[in-house]
């Protein structure tokens, strides 16, 4: 019974659509597909039946000897980059194929002797600054946004007169430190001493001559401004930006998170630490809030140890918030009952 229906023909409507040509009525239609146009016309009469076609086909990929048999598939020229001093515009040493099909050699000898010579000096030093940075920013796991701002800024600054002999890994330490800045990644000097083995003494001298270029580009009418216009948010982190980070490797919870945040912005707002850095005013506030909310394991050693603030600096700026403490927490923490006052220490 199945083999019978199997071979029955199909005797239905056909509802197969076919594009013919409404003139010529050619069955099966003479159809010629343009996908230089994007039309396809009647092959017989010449009308446009279809437009804005795409072209279904395989693109091409362009190998080094591909144009040997006269072709040539490269349809553009390499993309422009900002971050090297050259356009990609070039002249270049082509051959052309003999009749037989085989390429001339001394041609082509000629063509690969000028490709490997075709290097610019500057781009290449550029290049492999740019290797560096990558690098140094991928080994600290920092996103993409901070090697773009530090790789502009390097090209910016790296021919000017302030920085001639300095050293190349200071140049760039200090730019990535300035990325972070401007891509709002806060990353302390200690943390870029690190990752860099620049001492912090140096990058910070390097950090300011770059800041000081940067601001003598964007107040002249130079070209060079439109290099850095992307790269003028270079002011320094607060405390408050560092805190989170701090806190989370020390393994503290968020009720000692947020207490520190609290009270390195109660500091700010009431001048507190006017003049230390924001990392000793971040290793400060954990310190306080860790002491004043019941966590009596955390030490000094340890916050050294993460933040790279000195005990000595911590012991002298805790002194200063101790006497301050009752100012600088929140009301409600007593309300609540977090507050330890018999736990905190007076150094």
């Amino acid at each position: 019974m199945s083999s019978s229906s199997s071979s029955t023909k199909f005797t239905g409507p056909n509802l197969n659509v076919t594009l013919t040509c409404p003139d010529c009525r050619l069955f099966p239609p003479d159809l010629i597909e343009r996908f230089s146009e994007g039309d396809i016309i009647c092959g017989q009469c010449g009308l446009v039946l279809s437009d804005r076609i795409v072209d279904t086909r395989s693109e091409w990929r362009t190998f080094q000897n591909d144009d040997k048999n006269g072709d040539d598939p490269s349809r553009v020229g390499e993309a422009s980059n900002s971050l090297y001093d050259t356009e990609d515009l070039t002249t270049m040493i082509s051959y052309a194929a003999n009749p037989g099909g085989s390429a001339s050699g001394s041609k082509t000898n000629l063509s690969k002797i000028q490709l490997k010579s075709l290097v610019d000096k500057k781009n290449y030093a550029l290049q492999t600054a740019y290797q560096r940075i990558t690098e140094l920013c991928n080994g600290y796991q920092l996103p993409k946004s901070v090697s773009d701002a530090a790789k502009h800024l390097y090209k910016a600054v790296r021919e000017d007169r302030l920085l001639k002999g300095k050293s190349q890994d200071a140049i760039m330490a200090s730019t990535i430190l300035l990325g972070c800045r401007r891509a709002e990644v806060p990353r302390t000097l200690e943390e870029i001493r690190a990752l860099t083995n620049v001492p912090t003494k140096q990058i910070a001298k390097i950090t300011r001559l770059i800041k000081k270029i940067i601001h003598s580009h964007l107040n002249s009418d130079d070209a060079a401004s439109a290099i850095v216009d992307e790269t003028t948010n270079l002011t320094t982190h607060s405390a408050e930006d560092l805190i989170r980070r701090f806190c989370s490797h020390l393994g503290l919870d968020l009720t000692i998170t947020n207490g520190s945040e609290y009270i390195a912005r109660k500091c700010n707002e009431l001048g507190i630490l006017a003049g230390r850095s924001p990392t000793t005013i971040a290793a400060t506030s954990i310190y306080l809030a860790a002491k004043i909310l019941g966590d009596t394991k955390l030490t000094q050693q340890q916050i050294r140890d993460k933040t790279g603030v000195s005990i000595g600096t911590i012991k002298n700026s805790y002194k200063i918030l101790y006497e301050k403490a009752r100012d600088l927490i929140d009301p409600s923490w007593e309300q609540h009952g977090k507050v330890k006052w018999d736990n905190i220490p007076k150094s």
